[in-house]
């Protein structure tokens, strides 16, 4: 059931969008951000490229890789390449997310600026929450969270890029553990299907095998090698054990 009546302003509805950043999944990201701006002053980042890529690169795990690819000294295609792929997950999210959002009246242009906003932390909360909001309130109710999380995270990068110099190194550490953390976490818990859970363990053990044996491509050996490796697994395994059972309990 709708938390409130379908007749109230949609600007209230961005309002009560806003409040969710003070959700546990946006305050464990605001969180990660600090550590962020850790690996962003301790890779040669400045505090200007930092913020621009909060803004316009949303996906915390992409800037990682960004940033690991700039420092290798990647050219600009690889970069672009890699930054690309690591995305490519975003896709099964905004396509669960924009129907749920989108009514006859909704223009295709706010869909897509809304689409920008849609990563691991508000792919979560929007699922746990947009079925409480009328459905001609959704676009506000979004628009408020994405918006403000993002433009809140791009403000903590900013102010905590000079603060985490003079933190004492194992602080900084500690900050900058929280990313790797908040990732690892974040895609474990949003994992809904068997290959995902699959790949990610894979990618777990490969990472750092190709990081030590190929570390120019480790990344794209690690991600295009154990996707294609969990995908196998589970076609060829976990759906053939599902198949006898759903036979087995049909009439």
């Amino acid at each position: 059931m709708p938390l409130e009546s379908e007749a109230e302003p949609l600007y209230l509805w961005f309002i009560r969008g806003m409040k969710g950043i003070f959700s546990l999944p946006s305050l464990i990201l605001m969180t990660s951000f600090v550590g962020f701006s850790a690996f962003a002053l301790e890779s040669g980042v400045t505090r200007g490229e930092a913020v621009f890529m909060t803004l316009t690169i949303w996906a915390l795990p992409a800037k990682m890789i960004l940033i690991g690819a700039m420092t290798s000294g990647a050219g600009l295609a690889t970069c672009f390449l890699v930054v690309t792929l690591s995305s490519i997950r975003m896709m099964p999210m905004v396509a669960s997310i924009v129907p749920e959002m989108r009514t006859a009246k909704t223009p295709t242009w706010l869909l897509l600026f809304l689409s920008h906003f849609v990563a691991i932390t508000a792919w979560v909360f929007a699922t746990q929450n947009l079925s409480k909001v009328p459905r001609e309130a959704r676009v506000a109710w979004f628009a408020g969270f994405g918006m403000t999380l993002t433009l809140i995270n791009a403000l903590i990068v900013a102010i905590c890029y000079g603060v985490v110099a003079a933190f004492p190194p194992v602080v900084a550490g500690v900050l900058f553990f929280l990313t790797p953390v908040y990732f690892v976490s974040s895609i474990w818990a949003s994992a809904r299907h068997s290959v995902v859970k699959v790949a990610f363990v894979i990618g777990v053990i490969g990472g750092p095998l190709f990081a030590v044996i190929e570390p120019e491509f480790d990344i794209l050996y690690a991600g295009i090698g154990g996707g294609t490796l969990a995908y196998l697994i589970d076609r060829f395994w976990f759906r053939r054990k599902i198949e006898p059972a759903t036979a087995e309990g049909e009439p």
